[in-house]
């Protein structure tokens, strides 16, 4: 993945009102950091940011040109968003260099089909790998073709790219078979459920007596 190229302008209002001003105006705050460096307070447009974010994944590379020409790469390494409105609230970057190492979370794909009568649970739809931080994978796969009930899939069974290493126990679980329940199982739990709030609300009654 090579570097998407966004301005970045100073940003020298703060808290939770300049902040505000600066949504306003179509950016984002942001703070960059790293490499002995202290932080820097910039905003970056939202719409440039949230198109490239969408396109490459949260594991996008930027390039940081100021309004003086000066270039810095930076990936995000937090980024808040508004549950509503599903914006960009405030990012965090961290600072990079070409043919350095980082660690990164990279989304896990489950490809392929697990055996008939099966379902499939994901423990961690998520998986950190080290990578050069130019050549970051968007995601990383692992197939459950024909796996069996009882089967699992761990960090060890994930196809990595080339140059990607894992950053955790290659037993860490991914994914785990079971068997589907059966039709009768499914009437046995409805039946069930009746009864139990038959039964819930018979104690509710005896809790009432007993109290009057």
């Amino acid at each position: 993945m090579s570097e998407v190229k966004i301005s970045a302008e100073p940003r020298t209002e703060f808290g939770k009102g300049g902040a505000r001003r600066t949504r306003r105006a179509g950016l984002v705050p942001a703070v960059i950091y790293g490499h002995g460096e202290a932080p820097r307070h910039i905003a970056v447009p939202a719409r440039e940011f949230a198109a490239a974010i969408r396109h490459g994944g949260i594991n996008t590379v930027f390039e940081l040109v100021g309004p003086d020409g000066t270039k810095t790469l930076a990936l995000p390494k937090a980024i808040q968003r508004d549950p509503l409105k599903d914006t960009f609230e405030h990012i965090d970057m961290l600072i990079v260099k070409r043919g350095e190492q980082v660690t990164v979370d990279v989304p896990v794909h489950l490809v392929g089909e697990a055996a008939k009568g099966t379902l499939v649970m994901h423990e961690h739809d998520k998986i950190s790998l080290i990578a050069e931080a130019l050549h970051l994978p968007e995601f990383v796969e692992a197939s459950i073709e024909g796996l069996e009930a009882g089967s699992h899939v761990t960090a060890g069974d994930i196809k990595l790219p080339k140059g990607s290493q894992l950053a955790v126990d290659a037993d860490t679980m991914v994914a785990i078979v079971s068997a589907a329940p059966t039709a009768e199982q499914l009437e046995g739990e409805t039946a069930e459920a009746p009864e139990a709030a038959e039964a819930e609300a018979d104690e509710a009654a005896e809790t009432v007596a007993a109290e009057a």
